[in-house]
């Protein structure tokens, strides 16, 4: 913990609920009548960017003063954060035999001392309650696939009792019933989309991977609830929707230091303030089909986690615009190649106590996972340091090669990070055994036949 936060107070910059601030002042100028997107912070050129639906959500916020609404976002952040590390955690922890109290209470100070994470707090960002959002459906997802393995395990009589065992444990309320049995996945990512545009690349997913009912339900919820959105603030949600969400200069500009996008990394590549539109196009579309096949290869060998993880960097490298906050599935990230290396050094180990032979670095088999393991720690340390910030140039006054080839490529490293993540984060083929485990099977049978 202490380290964690000397990591914050070294590597970590002034904050002051900058953002949230802008979200209060908006909603206080909004909720008293007037015109939300022509609203500008004071001292800023900046105002709110959101689609309408956000604002229907943060609109009561206008009710707290300004630094109440900061730390109430922080409270609710962090106890999401503890939430969403559980999820990526209690499993792994239940597979090795350890500590799940310990694990969680060990990664939340490690977790908080990243990038994304101290910057989204100190920010007033709502990154990882989006994250939550987005990966409560994964965990829905996890508890159908789940059911639908007892049922498929088990016939006749057998079958109705492993079904009947989770149906009695929900029938104390139907919310519960609901999430256990798998019917709200979509819901998540459905209002996510709504909040903000970017999670609309986890729809794409559930299409790509054919999981219809999780697509529909996502796709529906996005459309009703900017439905909602029309009917309740017609004319911001017109404005939004006509003008304001194809303006991203009011974001901010493309080649910003803090942009860690595909589009913030060719800008300064260019030296420019603008994205070569056709280069940018060509680019994130490559990206998005890495990341799309990728994904569902993962998802078919049983991995959703990783699945969930190189969907969501996906989206933060083909968004035009991705502040260093945003890069929250870095943390997921770390939790696959962590996991990753632990599997790959065990399985070895497990082999050469059998005289079979396996893979190692230099041929020794206790060395295995030794590179994931190295690359975790790697990513870690570059996501604590975030070296971004001591070659940040701010065009045209200075030029993004001011400081040489090498200054050029520190100040692009996370987004460099984030598209190498997309391109070679590894799955683990069956490490969620709910998952569809036929592909991963098939595999590993073949492999044993050889």
């Amino acid at each position: 913990m202490l380290a964690a936060i000397r990591a914050v107070k070294r590597y970590g910059r002034h904050y002051t609920f900058f953002d949230m601030n802008i979200y209060h002042g908006a909603m206080v100028w909004w909720t008293h009548g007037g015109n939300l997107y022509e609203f500008i912070a004071p001292n800023t050129t900046l105002g709110f960017t959101y689609p309408p639906f956000a604002a229907l959500v943060m609109a009561p916020m206008a009710a707290l003063p300004a630094i109440a609404t900061g730390w109430v976002n922080t409270v609710v952040s962090v106890a999401a954060l503890i939430v969403l590390l559980a999820w990526l955690l209690v499993p792994i922890a239940d597979r090795y035999g350890w500590r799940r109290w310990f694990v969680v209470a060990l990664a939340v100070p490690l977790a908080g001392a990243t990038e994304p994470i101290r910057e989204t707090l100190g920010f007033g960002q709502v990154n990882i309650l989006l994250a939550i959002l987005i990966y409560a459906d994964f965990v829905a997802l996890r508890n159908r696939a789940r059911l639908a393995s007892v049922a498929a395990r088990f016939a006749g009589r057998a079958a109705a009792t492993a079904r009947d065992e989770p149906v009695e444990a929900v029938r104390t309320g139907l919310l519960r019933r609901l999430w256990s049995t798998g019917a709200l996945a979509g819901v998540g990512v459905g209002l996510a989309t709504a909040i903000k545009l970017t999670p609309g690349v986890f729809i794409a997913y559930f299409v790509v991977t054919k999981q219809w009912r999780a697509a529909l339900v996502s796709a529906a919820t996005t459309v009703g609830v900017t439905l909602l959105t029309f009917m309740v603030a017609g004319k911001a949600a017109t404005e939004y929707f006509t003008s304001v969400v194809f303006d991203t200069s009011r974001v901010g500009a493309v080649d910003s230091t803090a942009n860690q996008s595909l589009a913030g990394v060719l800008a300064r590549l260019y030296d420019s303030s603008t994205t070569p539109t056709l280069m940018w196009l060509a680019f994130a579309a490559l990206v998005f089909a890495v990341g799309m096949i990728r994904g569902s290869a993962a998802h078919n060998d049983g991995d959703e986690l990783a699945a969930f993880t190189i969907v969501g960097l996906t989206g933060n490298a083909i968004c035009p615009i991705s502040w260093s906050h945003h890069l929250v599935f870095l943390i997921p990230a770390l939790v696959v190649l962590g996991d990753s290396a632990l599997r790959r050094h065990r399985a070895a180990r497990g082999l050469a106590a059998r005289d079979m032979w396996a893979w190692g670095p230099g041929g020794v088999p206790a060395l295995a996972g030794l590179t994931r393991a190295a690359a975790a720690i790697g990513v870690y340390v570059l996501f604590v340091v975030s070296p971004i910030w001591r070659y940040e140039h701010r065009f045209p006054a200075v030029s993004h090669y001011a400081d040489g080839l090498h200054g050029a490529f520190w100040e692009n490293s996370l987004a460099l990070a984030v598209i190498t993540l997309v391109v070679l984060l590894p799955w683990r083929p069956g490490a969620e055994p709910a998952f569809y485990l036929e592909p991963a099977l098939a595999r590993r049978a073949a492999l044993v036949n050889r």
